[in-house]
C-alpha cells in the first residue's frame, strides 16, 4: 500500500521529491493547474492503481489576514480525526478552504472571496481531486502551504498571461517584463517566497510519514 500526494505544479514539490525519493511507500504526482487538469491526471492515475489515501498539496493564497507566508493549513471539513490529529500535531492548522476556477491576484479579490465564501484560503484543484477520490472510496485530504497572504498582491495577473490549459505563456510574460522591467524585482521576491513556502510544506509533510 502506498499514498499518492498530488501537487499542481512541480515548483511546489521541488523540496518534497527529496523526501518522497528515500520513501518508497510514497509517489507523487503532478497534476496541472485548476479543476479540469487535476480531475483528468488523477482519473488517469487512479484507473491503473489504488493508493491507501490521497494528499492534494501546493500552494494556496490567504484569504483570512490571520494567517502568513508558509502557515501549512489542511481542510478540517474532510480530515478524518486521526489525520487531523497528527496534522496540528506537524504544525498544521484546521481552516475552511475555496476551490476557484482563477488565481486571486488582488488584496480586493481575497477579501471579497473571503466575506463570499467564509474561506480563509483559496486553491484551484482539490475539488476535483476530492469528487474522484470519494467515488472510488479512498480517502483523500488536502493539506496546503500559503504562498501569498490576504493582504498582498500578486506582481503580474498571472490569470492574463495563462494558456487554455492554465500553464504559464512564458512568451507573454517575457512580453509583459519587457515592457515592465520593474517587475523583475518584484518576480524574484514572489519566487523566492514560493520556495520557502514549499520548504515549509515538505517539513510538515515529512513529519506524516
Amino acid at each position: 500500500m502506498y499514498t499518492l500526494i498530488c501537487f499542481a505544479l512541480k515548483e511546489e514539490a521541488v523540496p518534497f521529491h527529496k523526501i518522497a525519493a528515500a520513501h518508497p511507500g510514497l509517489i507523487t504526482l503532478i497534476v496541472g493547474i485548476g479543476r479540469q487538469n487535476a480531475e483528468k491526471s488523477i482519473r488517469g492515475f487512479l484507473s491503473n492503481c489504488t493508493p491507501e489515501q490521497v494528499f492534494t498539496c501546493g500552494f494556496a493564497g490567504g484569504l483570512n489576514p490571520d494567517y502568513q507566508l508558509g502557515d501549512v493549513v489542511f481542510d478540517a471539513a474532510t480530515s478524518k480525526p486521526q489525520i487531523a490529529a497528527q496534522l496540528i500535531a506537524a504544525g498544521a492548522k484546521p481552516v475552511k478552504f475555496f476551490c476557484a476556477d482563477r488565481i486571486a491576484i488582488t488584496a480586493m479579490e481575497k477579501w471579497k472571496l473571503c466575506f463570499d465564501t467564509g474561506a480563509d484560503a483559496v486553491e484551484m484543484e482539490s475539488a476535483a481531486i476530492h469528487a474522484v477520490c470519494a467515488e472510488r472510496g479512498i480517502p483523500c485530504v488536502t493539506v496546503r502551504v500559503i504562498s501569498d497572504t490576504a493582504h498582498e498582491d500578486l506582481p503580474l495577473d498571472f490569470n492574463a498571461l495563462a494558456k487554455p490549459d492554465k500553464s504559464l505563456d512564458y512568451g507573454k510574460l517575457a512580453w509583459v517584463i519587457a515592457r515592465s522591467p520593474g517587475k523583475i524585482g518584484a518576480l524574484m521576491g514572489l519566487q523566492k517566497r514560493t520556495q520557502f513556502a514549499a520548504g515549509q510544506l515538505a517539513a510538515v509533510l515529512k513529519k506524516l510519514i
